[in-house]
């Protein structure tokens, strides 16, 4: 990897967010983009509450948030129930994605998930720069998929250090759809097509489902930007998708993230063209059999949770299966702690 941040005497401070005066952002600069794409920089935002947070004697001292493909970070009641838990949160909006998208670049293009590493590793040490002991990693979607690949290179390098646990939420572990799909032959057609015609977009139609599930111009509840989350998602490229099969296969051959990992799910998939209620009690995205099935792939102690009438972010749920999903996280959290106490 040819990718370094710039010296510490260039980095940006921290600046107001859009989310609001508790919200901070700063930029991480990436320096020149492996894929061609000009300059590049992801985004770190933190929340500051209002009261000072309480940390909680053995458990992480902060959580760091990582979004999936088509998003960014605007989850204030996220935020808010970690700090409520004693930890303070951060969350990466990567490169060329939500706050870090620029001019001409192609919106959560790469080529490589590896090239991640980077901006994630900077958070890490920019986060323990600030509050000191462990992180917690949560990652949504490719985000799930992206930070225990990145947690596998980093033990593999020798940084066994500064990371407690991870959770993930509807982590993409595999292709969804038939089986022909995960093909030998489409395997290879994707990883030609990926290399030749990398920043191709796949032919099809996209599908705004789910996006009309959850935005509240909608069927939802939630409020975000459509420019940086669109309702049907941003094209997706031959290079990118080359880069995500990768990373399956990696992951199916197994990984040691090294730390603990609670995986929350939702109970039950339905895919449709068109919005009605089922798509709100569903993951209308994944395929939560292949979450399921790929969850032993990461090694160490994982919990798997399906949360019934979950959608694809089991986060952005109506508020009775949201509520489960967050009692879920603090069970979970109370053994982390624990465990983390027996081993010390």
């Amino acid at each position: 990897m040819t990718q370094n941040p710039e010296p510490a005497s260039v980095r940006s401070a921290w600046v107001p967010d859009i989310l609001g005066e508790r919200y901070q952002q700063r930029t991480i600069p990436l320096g020149d983009d492996p894929d061609g794409e000009g300059l590049i920089e992801a985004t770190l935002v933190r929340y500051s509450p209002t009261e000072p947070v309480q940390p909680v004697a053995g458990g992480p001292s902060a959580a760091l948030y990582v979004h999936g493909r088509s998003d960014y970070f605007f989850q204030r009641h996220i935020a808010e129930h970690f700090a409520a838990r004693g930890m303070r949160f951060y969350a990466l909006d990567l490169r060329k994605c939500g706050r870090s998208q620029r001019k001409n670049q192609t919106p959560h293009f790469v080529s490589d998930l590896a090239y991640y590493d980077v901006e994630l590793e900077e958070a890490v040490r920019i986060v323990t720069a600030e509050v000191g002991g462990d992180l917690l990693v949560t990652g949504h979607s490719t985000g799930g998929l992206i930070v225990p690949l990145w947690l596998d290179r980093r033990r593999r390098n020798g940084h066994t250090t500064g990371v407690a646990g991870i959770v993930l939420n509807s982590p993409w572990f595999d292709l969804q759809g038939p089986a022909y799909l995960r093909s030998v032959v489409t395997s290879a057609f994707i990883d030609v097509a990926g290399r030749f015609r990398a920043l191709s977009a796949i032919p099809g139609k996209s599908i705004d489902t789910y996006g009309t599930s959850i935005h509240a111009s909608g069927y939802g509840e939630w409020d975000f930007d459509l420019e940086w989350k669109p309702l049907g998602g941003f094209p997706v490229r031959f290079g990118w998708l080359r880069a995500v099969r990768h990373g399956h296969a990696k992951l199916h051959r197994g990984l040691d993230v090294g730390v603990p990992t609670l995986i929350l799910r939702s109970k039950l998939s339905s895919f449709a063209k068109k919005y009605g209620p089922e798509v709100d009690v569903a993951d209308a995205v994944l395929d939560v059999k292949q979450i399921q099935r790929w969850a032993g792939c990461l090694g160490d102690r994982t919990t798997v949770v399906p949360i019934e009438d979950a959608r694809h972010d089991v986060f952005l749920s109506a508020p009775r299966p949201l509520a489960k999903a967050f009692a879920e996280l603090d069970m979970w959290l109370d053994w982390l702690q624990a465990h983390r106490h027996k081993e010390t």
